[in-house]
């Protein structure tokens, strides 16, 4: 598969994931607000949090994949840019630039570090 048809499958998944979760939220924000519950609905909710819970971690487990290997590869690219720049490398030094304005505004916006 080349890097278009990837991105595909990924943008269709990642689509029919927000529906189905578009679906289930309100459902389960219902149940949670219900005042007579039925033991059906008990167990249904029991599973639905269960799920949402399984589902909070893989997210989480992804986006902290994609950051180490997203940001973790970009820091070892500068500090190799860095190191040939102090021997006079101007390319490197136009590449670790690059690198620090990504760093930088990568900060301001907070999407580096999750701040909690």
């Amino acid at each position: 598969m080349n890097f278009q048809q990837n991105k595909n499958a990924i943008n269709h998944e990642l689509e029919k994931f927000i529906t189905i979760l578009n679906e289930l939220v309100p459902k389960y924000a219902r149940l949670i607000k219900k005042k007579n519950i039925s033991d059906e609905e008990k167990t249904e909710l029991g599973d639905m949090e269960h799920l949402l819970i399984e589902l909070n971690s893989k997210i989480t487990r992804i986006k902290n994949t994609l950051d180490d290997h997203l940001y973790g590869h970009k820091f070892d690219l500068y500090y190799k840019y860095k190191k040939l720049a102090n021997s006079g490398d101007s390319q490197a030094e136009a590449k670790r630039k690059h690198l620090f304005d990504f760093f930088n505004e990568s900060l301001k916006g907070e999407e580096l570090f999750n701040w909690n």
